[in-house]
């Protein structure tokens, strides 16, 4: 049984707006990156002043912070899922190349070059922490440490572009980590 939405439909509305600023500021990072984010553009795209869109996100760093949340929360999401479907090393290297590649902006919003001025609310690290535990029940400290530094920087230089040109498969050669990270 769905529990039945108690919001009002100014709430709805409310929520539905900065869902819809949400994918704008997504196609923008995707165009020009995190640091070129501009409300005032997304509120033109949108056919609504700049001051009506600082309604929704009081400024830059607040949608910054909504989107990081977000992308923090579908990884944790998408590690628990796959530790509960399978609950290895290799499950969650899995698990985590296919979240980065199917949306390559989220993944280097998290991973990537730091947006210039803009500083993470502590809450963040709450869903980060998430994200370790999981990867805790699977393995020992340092082997989740190694797992985690190495696949995020295979990830990191396949998705910025620094295999271009390489002969050689960036499949392959995560495959190939995830199998050395899998071995005692």
């Amino acid at each position: 049984m769905t529990t039945p939405d108690t919001s009002t439909p100014r709430e709805r509305y409310r929520a539905q707006v900065q869902e819809e600023i949400k994918q704008h500021a997504w196609e923008q990072i995707a165009s020009a990156g995190a640091s070129a984010l501009s409300l005032n553009a997304i509120a033109k795209q949108m056919g609504m002043s700049g001051p009506a869109l600082y309604r929704y996100f009081a400024n830059r760093d607040d949608l910054i912070t909504a989107l990081i949340r977000d992308a923090y929360r579908s990884l944790a999401d998408t590690f628990r899922t796959a530790a509960h479907a399978d609950g290895d090393l290799p499950a969650l290297a899995h698990a985590l190349r296919t979240w980065a590649l199917a949306d390559p902006h989220r993944y280097l919003l998290l991973y990537g070059t730091p947006v210039p001025g803009y500083h993470a609310p502590a809450d963040t690290i709450e869903i980060t922490s998430e994200i370790m535990s999981t990867l805790l029940t699977t393995a020992t400290p340092h082997q989740a440490l190694t797992f985690w530094t190495r696949l995020h920087g295979v990830l990191s230089l396949e998705l910025a572009g620094h295999f271009t040109g390489m002969d050689f498969s960036p499949a392959a050669f995560y495959e190939a980590e995830v199998a050395a990270l899998s071995t005692p």
